[in-house]
């Protein structure tokens, strides 16, 4: 059957696990294991641990890897040391986002590009159609990867119980090899949740052992398995776009408030470079709708397309919406007039079913870890 969703290499533990599994971008996942809301506490006082196996990861290796993807991308990734990763974009030639990326850089010639799961082909496609006339290979290394990450304030002392290598010299947004529970792993931080924590990329045969390796390593300081629902209202509240909300293919970077991802003075063309200039001098000019946020005076949740409004005008668009565990009241992104954005601008509401519900303007994140 084609529309099988495909099953991860902890599909058996989730279900054990009695977890609520959903079809998410062709996968079969854990939606929430018991309450997402103690979930989500826990990644914020404790850890917690995540199957994130549907990502999509693609490996360019060979002597022009890097020249592929200064072509490909909008980052200028030829200042990627080794062991260190980047956050960027990939453009169409109009401007439009085709998804947002982390690439590492493994060695010297081989860089791997991980993708949202819903993305993971276009991107695939996209970078094998720009390398053509490279001296590179891209690879597809979606079936050789599962990735489990443990976010929150406990997850170094967890993994360091379960490996030598130097977690402290890791820096945010970095990569290197190491042995976990004695499985060989890429061990990266850069994590998608607003606290410290990692990500293990292993080999699907070692996914269940490493889980519960770190299950039994995080059993005394409240480590629980946490799906994607809390996933997303942590990533809402550290202010952090998702692919098809804040991030699409009608956006440019500009537009999402991320221009400075793109990297005009490296060397070279770039696939939608020309856009990109003409949308940053439009940006300079006339500023585009801000991406902000919309704490609720009431306890009605907004939700993606419904229309901020202002003197009985729309003003904007909710992106993303739900209930903040953090804050205890529903929260929202959302892209708004440049009259509109500056934070504590009064009078401004979303249309929840014809009511104009109150929300304050704040400046994003909604929420910051201490360090």
């Amino acid at each position: 059957m084609p529309n099988t969703p495909r099953l991860t290499a902890l599909d058996a533990v989730h279900r054990a696990l009695g977890a609520t599994m959903t079809d998410f971008a062709g996968w079969d996942m854990p939606l929430r294991y018991a309450s997402e809301r103690d979930e989500h506490n826990a990644v914020r006082t404790r850890a917690g641990l995540f199957d994130l196996s549907h990502m999509g990861e693609i490996t360019v290796t060979g002597p022009e890897a890097v020249k592929v993807l200064d072509y490909a991308l909008v980052g200028n990734i030829s200042t990627v040391g080794v062991g260190r990763a980047r956050y960027t974009m990939i453009c169409r030639e109009d401007g439009g986002i085709l998804d947002d990326l982390i690439v590492y850089r493994l060695g010297e010639t081989e860089y791997m590009v991980v993708a949202n799961a819903s993305n993971a082909q276009v991107v695939l496609d996209a970078i094998t159609e720009r390398a053509a006339g490279f001296e590179a290979e891209v690879r597809d290394d979606r079936d050789a990867y599962a990735l489990i990450a443990v976010q929150g304030p406990e997850s170094p002392g967890i993994l360091k119980s379960l490996t030598d290598a130097d977690l402290d010299g890791l820096k945010y947004y970095a990569g290197l090899p190491g042995t976990v529970a004695g499985v060989p792993a890429l061990i990266a931080r850069t994590g998608y949740t607003g606290e410290d924590g990692f990500e293990l990329f292993v080999e699907p045969r070692h996914a269940e052992r490493l889980w519960r390796a770190l299950t039994e390593a995080g059993e005394g300081v409240g480590l629980v398995p946490a799906g994607l629902s809390c996933r997303d209202t942590l990533r809402l509240e550290a202010g952090m776009p998702l692919y098809g909300h804040e991030l699409t293919t009608g956006l440019t970077p500009f537009d999402a408030g991320l221009g400075r991802v793109v990297k005009f003075e490296k060397e070279g063309d770039f696939v939608g470079r020309a856009a990109l200039e003409a949308a940053a001098a439009k940006a300079a000019e006339q500023a585009p709708r801000k991406l902000v946020g919309l704490i609720a005076s009431g306890r009605r949740v907004p939700r993606a397309g419904f229309s901020v409004v202002a003197g009985g005008e729309v003003v904007g668009e909710v992106t993303s919406g739900a209930p903040s565990p953090t804050l205890g009241k529903p929260i929202a992104m959302a892209y708004v007039d440049a009259a509109h954005a500056e934070p504590g601008t009064s009078g401004v509401g979303v249309d929840i079913r014809g009511t104009h519900e109150a929300y304050e303007v704040v400046a994003l994140p909604f929420y910051k870890r201490q360090k």
